[in-house]
């Protein structure tokens, strides 16, 4: 009598490298889509209904005595394009620091970022008389600048570099200290709260070209830092001795990961203010979609991330028109329960 022979299970398949690549210009393209769709969107919608013959006619044909046209290209354009960048950097910064952290719940103020940003601003208003969002700006970078290379500072006084470990600890004990600062500024002058408020929900609107331009040249570099991080920190997610044994320099990769994201997440949040789960959502999303190779990730991220930030402000500004939820409000409700599904869903990739 024969006896059944045992056939050994298939070893799960692995992507492609041209598959992998395939499944990344199909996000890209999907989240072109998105962006096209949402941008249309939002020139078309908001508290002053705007019909779209007169959108196409402020695009080709600008009329400073048309409020419309003054409506679309003062406020609109310049609203969908910081939505762009804003969106970029803090996808970007996200999945920069869940790769460094090897974190999958770990977003950009890990490193002390918001809550840097958060203090400068307070002061400005509060000491120096600082009043525009121009002028927010550059303190508020400068503030998650000094914040973040303390944080690193204090995670690498220990032997060696600084550990994900250490650079999360630090990060926390010092935007808990910082909040602190913040809620007495705040409490014991009310006009700076009455400025602060604005800011510190996060916001698109009201933001000029002004405010764009500014952050533009350290939006380059971290995307240029970012890109170039990748294969670094693939290495580095195969562990501390197989990447020292592939030549990489771990210290050098940490630091240089920690710059990207603060000049990318800096940024973001120097010109609209804290804004929640782009951060963490669109790693994940594009992590699912693309799979852990930063080769890919990255850049279906830098796709994603605008994407999505864009989508939700429009979606804030339709739900409830002729009012507009803030950006930040909006992120937080609609991005959150996406967030909670990606986190939740059996097909999520884990670092």
């Amino acid at each position: 009598m024969s006896h059944p022979v045992a056939v050994p299970a298939a070893a799960p398949t692995r992507p492609r490298p041209h598959h992998r690549r395939g499944r990344m210009w199909a996000v890209i393209c999907g989240s072109l889509a998105v962006v096209v769709t949402a941008t249309l969107a939002g020139l078309f919608t908001g508290s002053h209904p705007v019909p779209p013959s007169a959108v196409i006619e402020a695009i080709t044909a600008f009329d400073q005595t048309n409020p419309d046209h003054l409506i679309i290209m003062r406020s609109r354009l310049p609203r969908i394009a910081l939505g762009l960048i804003v969106g970029l950097c803090l996808g970007l910064a996200g999945g920069l620091i869940q790769a460094l952290t090897r974190n999958p719940l770990a977003d950009p103020g890990i490193l002390g970022i918001n809550a840097g940003a958060s203090l400068a601003v307070c002061v400005a208003i509060g000491y120096a008389g600082v009043t525009s969002v121009s002028g927010y700006v550059w303190w508020a970078f400068a503030g998650a600048g000094v914040v973040s290379v303390m944080v690193y500072l204090l995670g690498s006084v220990s032997r060696g570099a600084a550990s994900p470990a250490r650079l999360a600890l630090a990060g926390a004990a010092f935007t808990m200290a910082l909040s602190s600062i913040i809620s007495m500024i705040l409490l014991s002058n009310y006009s700076v709260f009455e400025h602060f408020r604005f800011w510190a929900i996060g916001s698109l609107q009201g933001r000029d070209v002004d405010v764009l331009t500014a952050v533009l040249p350290f939006v380059a570099v971290g995307c240029v830092l970012a890109l170039l991080l990748a294969r670094p920190l693939n290495a580095l997610g195969l562990g501390e001795q197989s990447a020292v044994g592939l030549g990489v320099r771990i210290g050098v990769v940490r630091l240089t990961t920690a710059l990207a994201v603060v000049m990318l997440a800096g940024a973001a949040t120097a010109a609209a203010g804290p804004i929640t789960f782009v951060g963490l959502a669109a790693p994940h999303l594009a992590r699912r979609l693309t799979g852990p190779d930063n080769r890919v990730l990255i850049p279906a991220i830098m796709a994603i991330g605008p994407a999505l930030l864009v989508a939700t402000d429009v979606t804030g500004k339709v739900i409830i028109a002729p009012a507009e939820l803030q950006t930040g409000v909006a992120t937080a409700l609609l991005g959150g329960p996406i967030f909670i599904a990606l986190v939740r869903s059996r097909k999520a990739v884990n670092l």
